[in-house]
């Protein structure tokens, strides 16, 4: 869906010499206004989603973007911008007090401040905050919110926590608690990088999987914005929804830096593929020198190498496939095949499957005589003889 003259759409783009930046905010398809907030004071760019209603909401996310605006640090200093958003949460505290807006008013707030080739982030709340970095997304906020937690703990997975019932009820905003605190940290950017931050709007309409497709496909932040936007209105648009996107064009780097920086990294992983190079001939090495009974369609075969996988790669080639068939064998001798019965070399592996054909050949050669004495009316003397449980090729002669 188009987002192009929509009412209650807004769009704000613009550059410099090392960002470039374009937002799209629209009250979608459901809501009657919108309760998003956002913030572009390059290098400032900040998200806040407010609930509490109309006249609440609002109010809430706008004075949260005005504080965070005014006591944002000047530099790439997350600890002084986590500061600045506990700073607004305190100040929303005290509008619902003063009477501006309503009681129990509250928002999110998701800001980063990019200082060259290092990038500020402040979070609270379940809006969020991506990086695209050559070509996959990564987000890099954690929601304050209940179904996060049940994701964290393994009970939901991330695209049934978009659709949970609960998905609305957040466990750490602006507005409540005096005492709140916001999470902040700092990240490395460089050229190419592509910010997010959004409301969950977008991020509960959508998967991250096609939050990416967009990132990657949209030639410029405005278009990403209004991409994103549009698909989460095309998705159904239940809630406002808030896109800001950052792309850095120069992290500041000198090019005399870079280039020391870029010889260093080769010199150490030249060091590192050596390190590997000895590490993985000599565990080829090992493999190949290892030997093993297993299981091909249903019969016992010869294996060189372990019975595992590395990265999804065998560690074994098969070698030949006897004729010798593991239902003819004791069970626990089927499980241990299962597993892989380690043998000497190919010759000791022959030996093994030798002794197993002369175990079945007794045991049926047994059988026969016990039938034939049976039918002569006979009384036979039947000996209990099951195949040995060995791993080896020792055999025992029979009397």
């Amino acid at each position: 869906m188009t987002v192009e003259g929509r009412m209650g759409a807004d769009a704000i783009s613009g550059s410099n010499e090392f960002l470039s930046w374009g937002t799209r905010s629209d009250v979608g398809l459901v809501r009657s206004h919108n309760e998003d907030s956002f913030l572009l004071r390059t290098p400032l760019f900040v998200v806040c989603d407010g609930m509490g209603g109309h006249a609440a909401g609002e109010v809430a996310s706008s004075i949260a973007v005005e504080t965070i605006g005014e006591q944002a640090p000047g530099t790439a200093d997350d600890v002084l911008l986590g500061a600045a958003v506990e700073a607004a949460n305190l100040a929303v505290i005290k509008g619902a007090e003063d009477g501006v807006g309503k009681p129990g008013m509250g928002c999110t707030a998701t800001a980063v401040l990019i200082s060259k080739n290092k990038m500020a982030v402040a979070h609270v709340g379940d809006s969020r905050a991506y990086m695209l970095h050559h070509g996959t997304l990564v987000r890099i906020t954690h929601d304050h919110s209940y179904v996060e937690e049940l994701v964290d703990s393994g009970q939901i997975t991330a695209d049934e926590a978009r659709t949970h019932p609960s998905r609305s009820i957040i466990t750490r905003a602006l507005g409540s608690d005096p005492d709140m605190y916001a999470d902040h940290f700092s990240l490395e950017v460089s050229d190419g990088d592509r910010v997010i931050l959004c409301s969950d709007g977008l991020s509960s309409m959508i998967p991250d999987s096609d939050i990416e497709a967009v990132a990657v496909s949209s030639a410029t932040p405005q278009q990403a914005a209004d991409n994103l936007v549009g698909a989460a209105l095309t998705a159904g648009g239940s809630d406002n929804v808030t896109a800001l996107v950052v792309d850095i064009l120069n992290d500041g780097v000198a090019d005399a830096t870079r280039s020391q920086l870029t010889k260093r990294i080769f010199a150490i992983a030249g060091i590192l593929l050596a390190t590997v190079a000895v590490c993985l001939a000599g565990v080829l090495f090992f493999i190949r020198n290892e030997w093993y009974l297993g299981v091909s369609d249903g019969n016992v075969a010869v294996y060189q190498g372990v019975n595992a996988d590395l990265l999804g790669l065998p560690l074994y080639d098969l070698v030949s496939t006897s004729a010798v068939a593991t239902s003819d064998l004791p069970t626990s001798v089927q499980d241990q095949l299962e597993a892989g019965i380690r043998v000497q070399n190919q010759e000791s592996a022959q030996q093994t499957l030798d002794s197993y054909s002369q175990q079945i050949s007794d045991e049926k050669s047994r059988a026969q005589e016990v039938a034939v004495e049976a039918r002569s009316g006979s009384d036979p003397t039947v000996e209990t003889a099951t195949p040995t449980d060995t791993t080896t090729s020792d055999q025992s002669e029979g009397d």
